[in-house]
């Protein structure tokens, strides 16, 4: 064990699952959040992340974890971890308020001998720039001397039934060496493979290689389709063959667009550190983003070629989205494509409704769009299905016998009549 009480500022995705590890693992741990709505729900049993059942919820409690959002109750802790949201703001550079919000409160309450560990997402040099001045000037402490200070993200995949935060290897990076060993002294409790980086900016800069990567392979497939279905080309057949090749490749499919909080945020923070520090773009990435996010307005216009080839006009059309949020078997809308999609469709007079067995409340525009029940699906009942993610639900469905049009954008449907990007 840690030997020390252990406080997870941020119970989403991230922070959850690491507090029920941690205290399964026979630490002292609080979980800490504003959201007195979600401290409540947790503190009754009620789990609200898909990867944290209420059974595994309760076995954490069973074995210490406890949860607040009264920051005097985290004083004089070990260790502080944060796990709190870096979102893009408005102006779409990156919003680290709740990095500096969750900062501040833990210069007030921590002790000399703390670790302060950042696993939020940002770009190299936020944990030294910009947390690291806020937690001396409010504690009176220095980092690597009185307090120790590091970076180690985040690494979960939603829904993902193989890989969680107790068996994916942790990259740490540490203010000092000494920095370095405190914190991987916290992830070997889970029992995981440690990765130690080279300072802070490495492990800042693994996990934006690591999204980048993916982002800049899924757009290198969106602009291949675009070309490939005008030309007769089945993309999809040619990544399943280009995929039997043992080295050198790796298989990324094209679809809507891209979702979830990691690709379609993460890489613009590495931008946005280049543009501002170096002056200059990172062009792959600036690229990426740009065609990436036209592939709502190209689904579309595939759509509505498809329907023409039925008489069919886009305007007036009854339009099923199928599979509203950002992955499959996910509860997740953040950033999903189908809201560009949906608004599109609806801007251009098609009638939406939607089917989703994750996502009861679906508002586009300000409006409450249609929910249709699977159970309650009738033949013919639509003019076109476009399905935007292959839920597990869905398998069993008949799209064919719904509608005259169906738009595949992930690939998974089989169908003489199906018509996929």
């Amino acid at each position: 064990m840690f030997g020390s009480p252990i406080a997870i500022l941020g119970l989403g995705y991230v922070g959850l699952p690491l507090a029920a590890g941690l205290a399964r693992a026979g630490n002292e741990v609080v979980g800490f959040d504003l959201d007195e709505r979600v401290i409540d729900g947790l503190s009754q049993g009620n789990s609200h992340i898909q990867d944290i059942s209420d059974a595994e919820l309760a076995e954490s409690i069973s074995a210490g974890l406890r949860f607040t959002s009264t920051g005097s109750d985290l004083h004089g802790f070990g260790a502080y971890i944060i796990c709190v949201p870096t979102p893009l703001a408005e102006s779409g550079y990156p919003d680290l308020s709740f990095i500096e919000q969750a900062g501040a409160l833990i210069a007030s309450q921590m002790r000399s001998g703390s670790l302060v560990v950042l696993e939020s997402t940002t770009y190299p040099g936020t944990t030294d720039e910009l947390l690291r001045p806020i937690l001396e000037s409010g504690s009176g402490l220095k980092a690597g001397i009185d307090f120790c200070l590091s970076f180690s993200p985040e690494r979960i995949d939603p829904g993902n039934p193989e890989f969680k935060v107790t068996n994916t290897p942790k990259v740490v990076g540490g203010y000092q060496p000494c920095c370095l060993e405190a914190a991987a002294s916290i992830y070997t409790e889970l029992g995981i493979e440690v990765v130690r980086a080279k300072g802070l900016r490495e492990a800042e800069l693994s996990k934006l290689l690591e999204n980048t990567y993916r982002h800049i392979n899924i757009a290198l497939v969106n602009e291949m389709v675009k070309f490939c279905n005008p030309l007769g080309i089945d993309l999809h057949d040619a990544i399943r063959c280009a995929a039997t090749k043992p080295f050198g490749f790796q298989a990324f499919y094209p679809g809507p667009g891209v979702g979830g909080h990691c690709i379609p945020i993460d890489p613009n923070y590495l931008s946005y550190r280049v543009r501002s520090e170096l002056g200059y773009a990172f062009r792959f990435v600036e690229l990426a983003q740009e065609i990436n996010a036209s592939m709502p307005s190209y689904v579309v216009t595939r759509l509505q070629d498809e329907l023409n080839e039925h008489s069919l006009s886009l305007k007036g059309s009854r339009v099923l989205v199928a599979g509203v949020t950002y992955k499959a078997d996910v509860p997740d809308e953040r950033e999903s494509p189908a809201v560009p999609i949906a608004e599109i469709l609806i801007n251009r007079g098609a009638i939406v409704s939607y089917l989703d067995p994750y996502v009861t409340n679906w508002q586009i525009q300000g409006s409450q769009i249609a929910r249709v029940i699977q159970g309650s699906l009738e033949g013919g009942q639509f003019d076109a299905v476009v399905l935007l993610q292959s839920h597990t639900d869905f398998d069993a469905l008949d799209f064919e016998s719904l509608a005259p049009v169906v738009l595949d954008t992930r690939g998974s449907l089989q169908g003489a009549a199906i018509k996929r990007l």
